[in-house]
Formats: C-alpha cells, structure tokens, sequence
C-alpha cells in the first residue's frame, strides 16, 4: 500500500475515541475491521522504505507482494447500523378465562383466528362468544328498572361491540353509552339469536369473553369433556399483528427511539421494512442487561406466516448527510497517531492525506472522512479483494 509505518497501540485507541464514544460491542467489531489494514499497512512500509510511493500499479500488485485496487471518493448519505437478532410473530399474548360452569363440548384448533362476535369455545353444548374490550367478563349484564340501574365500562365495551356487530345503530345505541338501556337489551337479543341460544336480552356471566381484538389461538388449555369452572384459563392467543421482538443491549438503548425505521433480514433472504413501535425502560438482565423492542413489519405479508422465526434487524444508529465516504479498508494508521488514505495521483504518482473519521456504517464497512485536499471522485488504495 503506502509508506506509513507500523502502527501504534494509541492509533487503533485514536480510532475508538475519534468514533464518538458507541458501545463497545461495535466498537471492538470496528477495530478488527481496522486492524486487518494495519497489519497490511505495517507490511506494505517495509516495501516502500526503498522507494516511498513509488507507484502502484492500478488493481495490481505493489512493491511488497499485496495486491491492491483503487475505489472512489464518493459523496453521499451514511448511515451507522447495528444488526440484533430478533424473534418475528405475532404481537399481545392473552389468556381466555372462563366463567361458565360445565364440561367443555366444543374448543378451537391451534393457529386458528377468532373475531368478534364468533364462538371462542363450548361449555355444556353453548356457545361463549368473543367479544372485543380490555375489561374482562365479571358478572352478568342484564337490564335494570332504568338504564342508570346497570352501569360501567363493560357496559359500555358492550355497546359498542353491538353497535358494531350491527346488531344496532349509532341512533338507537350509543357506543359511548356506559348505560344496560332497552336498545342494548335488544341488540343483545339479536345476538342471541345469531348464535342459536335462548333469546333472553341478558349476558350471561361465562356466554362472552371479552379480549381486546381478534386472536389467534397459540396453545389449548382445556381438553373436551372435561370439567370446568370460573376462572379456568381455555386457552392462550395473541393479536393476529405481526411483530419482530428483540431484547436490545441495554447500552444500545439510546440509539433507538419509538418510530424509527429498521430493515428485518428474514429467514429465506429477503429483506423487508419495519418500523419500532415500542422500545422498553426497564432492563431484565441472565447475563448482559437487555431491554424489549417491539417492531412492526411495515408490509406484514412479505414476513409470511412463521412464528417464533428468527431474524436479524439492522437498526440505524446515526446518519448525516453529503458525507464524504471511503471504504473502512481505506484506512491507514500512522505511526504518530490518527489515519490517512493513500490517494492515487496523475501519472501513477500516490500519496498519503491525512484524515479526520466521522461516522461508520459497519453493515456496508463505509467511514465518513475529511482531510485537507480530499474530494469525491479522487481514488485511493485499498486491498484487492
């Protein structure tokens, strides 16, 4: 390569401090990135004692036997990523409880979806319908001499699951109503006999479950023919959403903020879009500390159906703009400390130009420099590949 001599336990030092100070796990992978040119640089000097750049051969072999090529100095946008694994599923876990008394005659299979206003599971030949709401079934819901006599947030989760299953209208039940009024006893009516059980304008306690949105049965609890009783959990679910889960380096933490974009490596190859919906505050730690990110696949399908996948999300860190940007195995280490890049002149004629590093993209090894003379479209050394 150039004439820069061997370098020095501080020129590699220099590197880690002059790259502002990012975890030390990118850290020590940027260093050995870093410590491959060296060793090829520290080789390359004892070439070219006796003739200091004395002329490489574009693409070809120096003086010392290391084969070389030359790349542009280029202006463009960069980007500092780190890639972590992650788990692609489905978002929520929820647990269906059930409140009616009996033997359980009817449960779904695992993997499949239940929406509302379908049937969840059996108890004694009847049906427990699932409706949508975060409050969970607790006694029975039935009409009192007025509307004010029943009231409460399942009342009103109520409401609004039959104004939209369309078993009334926005004019003839509010959805806001908190109120068991005569319209909801007669929606309730209608879904009564949508479900094929006895029309009596109350539910029941253990004829709906109430869970926040459609699920996706992940594991059966209850086995058919057996016993059951209130507060027996049915089964295990989560949300039909797609979702990548990582347990992020807790000193990485900083680096990601709800919003951001990512790129998921998925299983076959491919890449797609997502962006993080949630990053964690409290650090669980079997070893190093971790906190939870949750990423939403912008485009769910191309994730296809696997649960429990692996994958690996490459999270951006930083990135700055109109960079002036080099190959990391540009990088030369002087032997008075800092970097320089060899640029290939007219006439075959090299020389070295000192540089400042700026932000790293380790996924793509390219580092953003600046250095007295240095503009884009110049090339400079780097190994042949």
């Amino acid at each position: 390569m150039s004439a820069a001599t061997s370098p020095s336990a501080a020129g590699i030092a220099g590197l880690d401090q002059m790259h502002g100070g990012r975890p030390p796990r990118r850290r020590r992978r940027r260093v050995v990135a870093v410590a491959a040119v060296v060793v090829l640089a520290a080789a390359g000097a004892v070439g070219y004692l006796a003739r200091p750049f004395g002329g490489h051969p574009r693409g070809g072999v120096a003086d010392n036997g290391y084969p070389t090529s030359l790349v542009a100095v280029v202006r463009q946008s960069l980007s500092a990523q780190t890639s972590v694994n992650g788990t692609l599923g489905y978002a929520g876990s929820y647990t269906a409880v059930n409140q009616a008394r009996g033997t359980v005659t009817g449960l779904p299979a695992a993997g499949r979806v239940v929406r509302q206003g379908r049937v969840l599971y059996e108890v004694n030949g009847q049906p427990v319908v699932l409706l949508y709401g975060s409050v969970p079934a607790y006694r029975t819901l039935a009409a009192g001499a007025v509307a004010s006599d029943v009231t409460g947030r399942d009342v009103r989760q109520l409401n609004r699951d039959l104004v939209a299953l369309g078993y009334a209208t926005r004019s003839q039940l509010s959805p806001s109503s908190d109120e068991f009024s005569s319209a909801t006893k007669d929606a309730v009516e209608k879904l009564q006999a949508h479900l094929g059980v006895k029309q009596t304008g109350s539910l029941a306690l253990g004829q709906a479950v109430f869970l926040p949105r459609a699920v996706r049965v992940t594991k059966v609890l209850a086995a058919l023919g057996k016993p059951t009783g209130p507060g027996m959990p049915v089964l295990f679910a989560t949300s039909t959403a797609r979702q990548v889960t990582v347990a992020l380096d807790a000193a990485e933490q900083s680096y990601v903020k709800a919003g951001d974009t990512v790129m998921i490596n998925l299983p076959d190859g491919k890449a797609t879009p997502g962006r993080v919906s949630s990053v964690g505050k409290v650090a669980t730690s079997s070893g190093t500390p971790t906190v939870t990110v949750e990423v939403r696949p912008l485009h769910p399908a191309a994730t296809g159906s696997l649960d429990q996948a692996p994958v690996k999300v490459a999270i951006t860190t930083a990135t700055v703009k109109n960079a002036l940007v080099v190959p990391v195995a540009a990088l030369l280490a002087l032997g008075r400390g800092g970097y320089a890049v060899e640029v290939a002149g007219p006439g075959g004629r090299h020389h070295l130009v000192p540089v400042s590093l700026g932000l790293f993209d380790d996924a793509a090894g390219l580092v953003q420099v600046s250095g007295s003379g240095l503009v884009a479209g110049q090339r400079v050394v780097v190994p042949a590949s």
